[in-house]
């Protein structure tokens, strides 16, 4: 199965486009994608953004964590391609629907994984006034090996886990 695992960073801020319904608006400065089938990660940038959008196309199965609502569609801005269509794990969207309330990346990750992401997109967007583009890759690099290691754990023990309110473990069901 060509299973794909992605994350995008983007080169403006929620803020300077307008807010979360301008999203299209923040611009790609740089995207990562894992092939768990060969242990690949290939590095794309707003010049490259074909190749990605190529490879999300042609993945059996595309993992993300907010990639619907989110980095869908800031591609949606590159293509009229059809993307929330593509067969995809949004994890997410999963743990929403099943507690009801949104668990972040880091807070899944550390509880589950014991590891945390090594930025945020803030610092990202200021990497990229910078010009640091290597470094926004690394970063979003790491975040895609989170995420695919988030996805492998859930996928074998069923349950990811974060922490409630007063820091205790919990886990959270999962089928994806």
């Amino acid at each position: 199965m060509n299973i794909v695992v992605f994350d995008v960073e983007t080169q403006r801020t929620f803020d300077e486009v307008g807010g979360r319904q301008n999203i299209r608006k923040m611009g790609l400065s740089a995207a990562v994608t894992y092939t768990p089938a060969d242990g690949t990660f290939h590095h794309y940038t707003e010049e490259t953004v074909g190749g990605l959008i190529a490879q999300l196309k042609a993945a059996d199965l595309v993992v993300g964590f907010n990639c619907i609502s989110f980095d869908y569609e800031v591609l949606r801005a590159y293509t009229d391609e059809p993307l929330e269509r593509l067969p995809t794990v949004d994890m997410l969207d999963h743990v929403y629907r099943a507690l009801g309330f949104r668990v972040g990346l880091d807070g899944l990750a550390s509880a589950t994984l014991g590891t945390s992401k090594s930025a945020d997109g803030l610092q990202a967007v200021q990497w990229f006034r910078e010009g640091r583009i290597q470094e926004i890759l690394d970063y979003c690099e790491q975040d895609v090996n989170v995420t695919w290691q988030l996805y492998d754990y859930g996928c074998k023990q069923k349950h990811v886990k974060f922490r409630d309110k007063r820091y205790r473990v919990r886990t959270c069901p999962v089928s994806w």
